[in-house]
């Protein structure tokens, strides 16, 4: 494949890589920040690296073990998000909940980031605790005291908050990883 710079001579390389860094930059914060495609946004920084000088330093076989690390980060975050709610029975209201949270938690600062998941899930799982069964007009949870509802949805929401960490700290440590690759495919 033919160098980047050889297909745009009149953009200077320096460019291209302000560009591939600052998109792997904003990939590794979106790792944490759930609206930015942040494993997808690493891998297209490195991929234009490496198409900068034509894959000669940073091989295809290299870009493609990069690409393979993403789609694993990219499983890896959503099976443990999932698992860790499914363990405990968690509703689908409560990763909507939790995946709001997060949204809501970018506005709110670190401690907004962390929590948030949290509160979204509990406050999920408790609306899909107060829904009736969809054959009926009984209560979700008929005979059982509302406290062991929101007992129900703090460990539900406790799980998906564990989860979504756990695939966050999976996908950065990914992130990093493809980004080291790189690295040392670039400089070897």
């Amino acid at each position: 494949m033919d160098a980047l710079t050889t297909l745009l001579p009149s953009i200077p390389p320096a460019v291209w890589w302000a560009l591939a860094v600052v998109m792997t930059i904003i990939g590794v914060a979106g790792t944490v920040l759930p609206v930015l495609p942040g494993t997808l946004l690493v891998m297209a920084g490195l991929f234009l690296g490496a198409w900068i000088d034509g894959f000669v330093r940073v091989s295809g076989w290299t870009v493609a073990a990069i690409a393979v690390l993403a789609l694993l980060a990219l499983a890896i975050d959503f099976v443990a998000s999932v698992l860790g709610a499914q363990r405990v029975g968690a509703s689908r209201w409560a990763l909507i909940g939790a995946a709001l949270g997060t949204v809501v938690g970018l506005f709110m600062g670190l401690i907004g980031v962390l929590f948030m998941p949290f509160v979204g899930a509990v406050a999920g799982e408790l609306y899909a605790l107060r829904q009736p069964p969809a054959g009926g007009l009984v209560p979700a949870t008929p005979g059982v005291p509302v406290d062991s509802d929101t007992r129900r949805a703090f460990r539900v929401g406790t799980a998906a908050w564990i989860g979504m960490l756990v695939g966050t700290a999976v996908k950065l440590a990914l992130g990093f990883v493809m980004i080291g690759v790189f690295v040392v495919a670039l400089l070897w």
